[in-house]
């Protein structure tokens, strides 16, 4: 039988369209209420009740509950009206990116990490084409983003332990072509390194890295191209298949790839400093450097889609919180 669709109160809700290419995709759903027949369906539970939802019918799930587990995300209910503001204002700004992460979302889910990165990278690449990202791209600002360090990763090695450092302070580490080539040479070493040396992976500077580089953003001409040099210098996979040998430290501002990257090591700290962000939706695109499947493995697909949704900034505590990071050190 089909589910009638929701009354959802106006102050809530506004009105989102379903279809990505005709309006929002958005649709914000009272914890409880009758599921609509597609969308971007978000879960808000305004009251704290917690009430029994089964979480595969979402893409996200909200509530003002202080002890919420996962994988609800909770909202001080004095900034829920302003967080639900952003997240349709993203959704009716990048309605495809926001439907197209949400479906990746849940397919990849169900695949093994390798084919996990070729979805999300099929996916990034069509986003590339598309007239969302072009729209962000002629508005972006096209400065230069700061000094990129000659030799942007550092190798040292004590005994069977390998040190890689992001060592590129003047662009504050940012993941420069130059950047991601260096450490996938790098990690490459160490992955077929035949003593196996466990491996820390770091960054120099104020900030772990803020990721992708804005000249750099737009410049592929062969999508496709593209796509197969994504998914074959992925260093994601590489830190995916280091297993228990690979952590990452993170400190400072690690922003999109910036963090996308080392979520994929199997132990991740971080400094109190710590900031998590993920901007891509509000360029038109989803997250592309491996983020959909290594950090939706780390905190879950309903949290990582809330992130990007709003593209709001959270802290050690939080990610420590959600098990993106295993520990706090300084």
């Amino acid at each position: 039988m089909e589910q009638a669709m929701p009354t959802i109160p106006s102050d809530l809700i506004g009105a989102e369209a379903h279809s990505p290419l005709t309006g929002s995709p958005l649709v914000l759903v009272e914890a409880g209420d009758a599921l609509p027949a597609g969308g971007v369906i978000v879960a808000v539970d305004r009251a704290g009740a917690l009430p029994m939802l089964d979480p595969a019918d979402y893409d996200a799930m909200v509530t003002t509950r202080a002890d919420a587990p996962a994988p609800w995300v909770r909202i001080a209910p004095d900034r829920l009206d302003a967080q639900l503001a952003a997240v349709r204002a993203t959704a009716a700004q990048s309605p495809i990116a926001t439907a197209m992460l949400a479906r990746v979302l849940r397919l990849g889910e169900g695949l093994e990490f390798e084919a996990a990165l070729e979805l999300e990278s099929l996916a990034y690449s069509t986003l590339l084409g598309g007239a969302e990202f072009a729209r962000w791209l002629a508005a972006a600002p096209h400065g230069e983003s700061g000094a990129q360090a000659a030799d942007p990763v550092r190798y040292d090695r004590a005994d069977d332990h390998v040190t890689l450092t992001l060592a590129s302070p003047g662009n504050r580490n940012a993941m420069t072509a130059a950047m991601r080539d260096a450490l996938y040479e790098a990690l490459a070493n160490v992955l077929e390194d035949p003593s196996l040396p466990s491996l820390t992976l770091r960054g120099e500077g104020r900030c772990f890295s803020t990721g992708g580089d804005l000249p750099e953003f737009g410049t592929a001409r062969d999508l496709a191209a593209a796509h197969v040099i994504r998914t074959q210098r992925s260093c994601g996979r590489l830190l995916h298949r280091l297993g228990s040998r690979a952590a990452t430290h993170l400190h400072g501002a690690c922003i999109g790839s910036g963090i996308e990257v080392p979520a994929a090591a199997a132990r991740r700290t971080g400094a109190p400093d710590l900031i998590v962000q993920l901007p891509e939706l509000r360029m038109g695109l989803i997250p592309g450097a491996g983020g959909t499947v290594s950090l939706a493995r780390a905190i879950g697909r309903h949290r990582l889609l809330w992130l990007t949704l709003g593209a709001f900034r959270i802290g050690a505590g939080q990610a420590f919180d959600w098990g993106l990071i295993h520990s706090i050190e300084p």
